[in-house]
C-alpha cells in the first residue's frame, strides 16, 4: 500500500462548465538527415526524362564509336563477306603513323584558333558598336546578324564561293577597280591559304551574331553607372571594355568561348563545300572532312572511328584545360 505525500497536490479539477482537454499528442520528429536525402533526391528527378534521353542520344553513340575504333570493320564486314575481328589499338597506332593525321591535326588546331578569336573579336566589337548607335542602325544590324545566323552552313557556303568565284564573282572585279590588279580572276580555292582565309570568312559570317547577341545582352545588364563612371574618368572605348565590361561579361566570355571552340574545330560543311571535299590533294583537309573521307570515301570504318575518338578526347582536354586556367585565376565557375 503506497502513501500519498501530504505536501503532494493533485491536479486542478476543471472549472464549472469547461471541459476537461486531453493532453496534446507527441508529433515525431522528422530526421535532418531524412529530409535533406529526399531534398537531394528531388532534383535527380527532375532531370531524370533529360538525362535518360542525353544517355540515349550522347552516351551510347560515344559508346559505339569507341567500339567500332577497336574492331576490323571495313565494307567487306558491313556486306557479311568478312568476320568482324578485334583489333583493340590497330586503328590508333596506324592513325598515329600516318602522316597525313598529323599535319590535318596541325591545320585543324591552327584554322579553330583563328576562327574562335576572329569570331570572338567580331561579336564582341559589334556588341559594343550595338549600345553606341541609335534604334534604326541598331535593329537593322541586328537583323542583318540574324538572317546571317539563320542562314544553313550549305546556303552560306554556296553564296561565299560565288561571291569569290573568279569569273563571275563581285569580290574580285571590285578588289581589280581598287586597283589590286593581281586579283584579276584569282582563285581563292587554288591556294591552300587563300582557301582556309576564305573558309573562315564565312564561319565567322555564320558565328558573330550569337557572340554579338549574347554579349550585347550583357552589356545591357551592366548598371549604367558604372559606365558613366569610367566615361567621366576619361577612359576610352578600348580602356572601357578592357578594364570595366570584360571583367564584368568574363563568365559570358567564357561560355560563348566554349562554344565556339567546339563548333569551330568540328566545321565539316564549309571546308566540304567550299573547297570541294579538302581541296586540291587534301591541302585543305580538316579532322572531321579527314575522318569522312577515312570512314566512308575509303569505307575504314574503324579508322573513321578512331579518328572521331581523337577528336573527342581534344575538345574534352582543351575545354577541361580552359576551365581550370579560369578556376586558378580565382574565377567562380
Amino acid at each position: 500500500m503506497t502513501s500519498v505525500s501530504p505536501n503532494a497536490t493533485a491536479p486542478p479539477a476543471p472549472a464549472r462548465g469547461e471541459r476537461g482537454t486531453a493532453p496534446a499528442p507527441i508529433r515525431a520528429r522528422r530526421s535532418p538527415r531524412l529530409g535533406a536525402a529526399r531534398g537531394g533526391r528531388t532534383p535527380w528527378l527532375y532531370l531524370a526524362p533529360a538525362l535518360i534521353v542525353l544517355a540515349g542520344l550522347l552516351i551510347y553513340p560515344i559508346y559505339q564509336l569507341g567500339l567500332i575504333s577497336t574492331l576490323q570493320y571495313t565494307q567487306a564486314q558491313v556486306s557479311g563477306g568478312e568476320p568482324t575481328s578485334f583489333r583493340g589499338l590497330g586503328n590508333y597506332t596506324d592513325l598515329f603513323s600516318d602522316g597525313q593525321f598529323w599535319r590535318v591535326l596541325v591545320a585543324t588546331l591552327a584554322f579553330a584558333a583563328a576562327c574562335v578569336v576572329s569570331t570572338l573579336a567580331v561579336g564582341c566589337a559589334l556588341a559594343v558598336l550595338l549600345t553606341r548607335v541609335r534604334a534604326v542602325p541598331r535593329i537593322a544590324l541586328m537583323l542583318a546578324a540574324l538572317g546571317a545566323w539563320a542562314t544553313p552552313a550549305v546556303t552560306g557556303s554556296t553564296v561565299w564561293v560565288f561571291l569569290f568565284d573568279p569569273d563571275f564573282g563581285p569580290v574580285d572585279k571590285v578588289l581589280v577597280w581598287l586597283g589590286l590588279d593581281g586579283f584579276a580572276d584569282y582563285s581563292w580555292t587554288y591556294d591552300r591559304l587563300s582557301a582556309f582565309a576564305l573558309v573562315l570568312f564565312e564561319v565567322v559570317w555564320c558565328s558573330f551574331p550569337l557572340v554579338m547577341v549574347t554579349v550585347y545582352a550583357g552589356i545591357k545588364a551592366i548598371p549604367g553607372e558604372v559606365l558613366e563612371a569610367a566615361s567621366l574618368d576619361g577612359a576610352s572605348a578600348w580602356r572601357t571594355w578592357r578594364s570595366v565590361m570584360a571583367p564584368i561579361l568574363r563568365p559570358i566570355l567564357i561560355v560563348v568561348t566554349i562554344q565556339s571552340i567546339i563548333w569551330d574545330f568540328k566545321v565539316f560543311t564549309q571546308i566540304y563545300v567550299m573547297t570541294d571535299g579538302g581541296g586540291i590533294a587534301g591541302q585543305n583537309l580538316v579532322l572531321n572532312v579527314y575522318a569522312y573521307q577515312k570512314a566512308f570515301a575509303s569505307s575504314q570504318y574503324g579508322l573513321g572511328s578512331a579518328i572521331g575518338v581523337v577528336m573527342l578526347l581534344i575538345l574534352l582536354a582543351v575545354t577541361l584545360g580552359y576551365l581550370r586556367l579560369l578556376r586558378r585565376q580565382g574565377e567562380e565557375l
